[in-house]
């Protein structure tokens, strides 16, 4: 079983305290289960409760309540599987583009294919509210981890050092959930460890000043942070802050309008020399041990036993298994028959069988290319990137075969390089084509096995390609089209864009999900997105 921050994960009274504070609105509603006797003064007092209290505001990004898999959850109003943080992003990040289609039709999800959305979207409000509860539960910690608290505590020395350094985390955790939220909806509530609690109505912070602040958040922890590789699994260190700085500057023409390609170059080397590598074998990025991986910058972290959910890569290696898949090769007692891919994504690939490009995990035996129907799920291919056992072949260590223990890789070093070509190719300094070249082909080095994949020049529509065939079902693929103007209008169209077969151009706001109409109801300070 791996070693990470969440196997000691446990439950004190201060999750409680944790969950009552912060909110955006009371929309959001949450019930405390305290346990008798513990308050935040005693439970802060004892330095050695830090790290549990630091691990359930990691635990936001993974698990859904105070028990796995349901039961007791963080978020009212929808069903818990649905609230994950880590599943309602995919989806925002996946099923609005061409990378990926689900066959249920829960509610209101296939508003995201159709790109007809409303501020009333279920999920979207999900989302949103997951956000701002994750960013509420990195609030309370750094509140109560300045150094004047700890002073007060009597707390110094070592214990004052690691606490220091568990600050910085809980800094970029927020920082991360911010940064989602600037990506998604853009001109969002904002409050911080400053604004007091309870009665405090948030104000609504613009685009461009809420992606100062996050630079500034990110650049001002760089010193506390752990450095890269030296951190215990799971736990965020300086290349995960710098990680999140280089998609910042990369984007930074979407968010505030300002080219920021040099700063993303320098964000880009200094991951690109911290020690990480190149996992030899593609798939093993996708196991249950993937944890091994000198490859992944950050990761959100399960584990069949300790991080139980409905949500998360349990979803993520369930529902992709269906019609004539074997479950048991995924390390699962059965599929879910939901998520596919369209043929856009497939015509990214000139072997689709991954006989050449080992990048290339369609399952086709009985499967469609073209989805006439997206309900039913033969139509369009399977993609069988995730699963539940190790590069050896066992199963993970839930013995039922629900809950899996792979991880899902938010950052990895593949993603450093193709940001580097990229924002070498837009313009920016301190990088060069060659050295651009170069990753690229490191990268087309591994999925071939060989040279004969490797490309002596690239322009952009080349770099968005490799990231479709790199990096797909990884939670990139909507930003990226916004980034290069494919993902609304006419310009790019794939199968089911808009709601129609062949794809049609969609609005323009569409770029933008809208606030909640339940938190602009709620808050007097909020004004709706354009368009909605």
């Amino acid at each position: 079983m791996k070693l990470h921050l969440l196997k000691t994960f446990r439950i004190l009274g201060i999750v409680a305290l944790l969950f009552g504070l912060g909110a955006c609105t009371d929309d959001l509603n949450r019930e405390p289960f305290p346990v008798s006797g513990l308050t935040s003064a005693s439970v802060y007092k004892d330095p050695a409760n830090y790290r549990s209290i630091l691990a359930k505001v990691y635990a936001g990004l993974a698990t859904t309540g105070q028990q796995g898999p349901d039961g007791k959850g963080d978020v009212a109003g929808i069903d818990e599987g649905f609230s994950q943080y880590l599943r309602q992003y995919w989806q925002a990040q996946e099923l609005t583009t061409d990378e990926a289609v689900i066959a249920w039709n829960d509610a209101d999800i296939w508003d995201l294919h159709d790109m007809d959305w409303s501020a009333g979207h279920s999920f979207l409000r999900a989302l949103y509210y997951r956000l701002f509860y994750q960013i509420s539960l990195a609030n309370e910690f750094i509140r109560e981890t300045t150094d004047a608290k700890l002073s007060e505590r009597g707390i110094s020395g070592t214990d004052a050092a690691n606490i220091k350094v568990f600050r910085a985390e809980a800094r970029f955790l927020r920082a991360l959930s911010y940064y989602h939220a600037l990506d998604l909806y853009g001109n969002v509530p904002f409050v911080t460890d400053e604004n007091p609690i309870g009665s405090y109505v948030p104000t609504q912070t613009n685009r461009a000043d809420l992606y100062n602040y996050i630079e500034s958040e990110l650049l001002a922890i760089d010193a506390d942070l752990s450095a890269p590789r030296a951190n215990e699994y799971g736990r965020a260190d300086k290349a995960a802050a710098w990680m999140v700085l280089a998609k910042l500057y990369l984007n930074a023409e979407v968010y505030n309008g300002q080219k920021k390609y040099t700063e993303c170059i320098a964000q880009c080397n200094k991951i690109i020399a911290a020690g990480y590598t190149l996992e030899p074998n593609y798939r093993h990025l996708f196991l249950a041990d993937n944890h091994k991986s000198k490859e992944i910058i950050f990761p959100i972290t399960f584990d069949g036993t300790r991080t139980k959910t409905w949500g998360g890569m349990t979803y993520l290696v369930h529902a992709p298994v269906g019609g004539s898949m074997n479950p048991n090769e995924f390390g699962i007692n059965g599929g879910w028959y939901g998520l596919r891919t369209t043929s856009a994504l497939v015509s990214n690939f000139s072997d689709i069988t991954g006989a050449t490009d080992k990048r290339a995990m369609f399952y086709t035996d009985g499967q469609k290319l073209a989805i006439s129907d997206i309900s039913a799920f033969n139509d369009g291919y399977a993609i069988s990137k995730y699963r539940n056992v190790t590069a050896a072949g066992a199963k993970g260590s839930d013995v039922e075969g629900n809950f899996p223990d792979t991880d899902f890789p938010m950052f990895r070093l593949a993603d450093a390089y193709l940001m580097y070509a990229e924002a070498v190719k837009r313009g920016g300094t301190g990088g060069s084509e060659a050295t651009a070249l170069q990753y690229i082909n490191n990268l087309r080095g591994r999925a071939y096995g060989d040279a004969t994949g490797n490309v002596t020049s690239y322009d952009l529509d080349f770099v968005l390609a490799e990231r479709a065939r790199e990096l797909y079902w990884e939670a990139h693929r909507r930003t990226d089209l916004i980034r290069y103007g494919k993902f609304t209008g006419a310009s790019y169209l794939w199968p089911w864009k808009g709601g129609v077969k062949d794809g049609k151009s969609v609005e323009d706001f569409r770029s933008l999900f809208p606030i909640p109409d339940s938190d602009v109801v709620a808050n007097p300070n909020l004004k709706q997105n354009t368009g909605y």
